[in-house]
């Protein structure tokens, strides 16, 4: 028995779900889950359905496209593991966290490869049996480096790129490669503390809440659309060590979130924001 996931999305209408199961009736699919939105500010209309049964991709397609409006957008994915490429640089509580859920099976992914610009990661790598490349960008522009990162990742043909805390800001040029494929997280500071060491910039304004942010990139930097954010309390008796160790707790947390809910294609991009069905 197949199962796929259906996204659709488009302008509301009266009878849309109707349609929509009327179809997958005609072609004897069973609904085994079903999420939708409207968002009424902008007349747009959401839905995730996870179907069963044999499945004739282009039969089902072209007869959704005819009850539904001119431009939506149909997917249909196979529910499969979804190959990802990880990029990191020296950080390891982001990496090492999602390798972890990796092995123990939590992700429904194959992680293909790490690809770091600094050495420092390999061994932690190459312990859980993933290949680990080395680009350096010492001596070399942005632009020179990332032309080795694009073909180094495009050996693999990754679904989704996730930045476990890659210290480097992207170019127009890497983002428009691979749209709506990169995954990102930082501490939820930003823009208010930039810079070197923003845990000790946030103690030395009494901050009381430490966050994270997952999010796509785009060419807006840090305000791709947000995929999941989290917060933890905290008081005057942390020192900006103790902030640091509570703002990487967090962005663990929130990462493998925002990272299984793109595996398990739950997010819709509208606008600048997202829907999570």
């Amino acid at each position: 028995m197949e199962e796929y996931t259906l996204l659709i999305d488009t302008e509301d209408a009266k009878g849309l779900v109707y349609n929509i199961s009327k179809v997958l009736f005609a072609n004897n699919l069973n609904i085994e889950q079903n999420a939708e939105y409207v968002d009424s500010e902008t007349n747009k209309f959401f839905m995730r359905t996870i179907i069963s049964g044999k499945i004739s991709q282009n039969i089902l397609l072209k007869e959704l496209k005819k009850v539904l409006p001119q431009n939506a957008e149909i997917k249909l994915n196979k529910k499969a593991k979804k190959d990802v490429v990880i990029l990191a640089t020296k950080e390891s509580h982001v990496l090492g966290d999602l390798l972890i859920r990796y092995i123990d099976g939590e992700l429904n992914a194959n992680i293909k490869a790490v690809i770091a610009n600094h050495e420092d990661l390999r061994s932690l790598v190459e312990n859980f049996g993933i290949p680990f490349t080395c680009i350096s960008a010492e001596g070399m522009s942005r632009e020179e480096h990332e032309e080795l990162v694009i073909k180094e990742v495009n050996n693999y043909e990754p679904e989704l790129i996730v930045l476990a805390k890659y210290m480097r800001i992207l170019t127009p040029n890497f983002v428009e490669t691979f749209p709506r494929k990169v995954l990102n997280i930082h501490h939820s500071f930003l823009p208010a503390f930039i810079g070197a060491n923003p845990y000790k910039q946030a103690h030395q304004r009494g901050v009381k809440i430490i966050g994270a942010t997952a999010h796509y990139v785009t060419n807006d930097l840090d305000e791709g659309p947000i995929i999941a954010q989290d917060v933890v309390r905290i008081d005057h008796s942390y020192s900006w060590q103790d902030m640091r160790k509570a703002g990487r707790n967090v962005e663990k947390i929130v990462l493998s979130d925002a990272f299984q809910m793109l595996l398990d294609d739950k997010v819709f991009v509208h606008g600048n924001k997202t829907v999570i069905l």
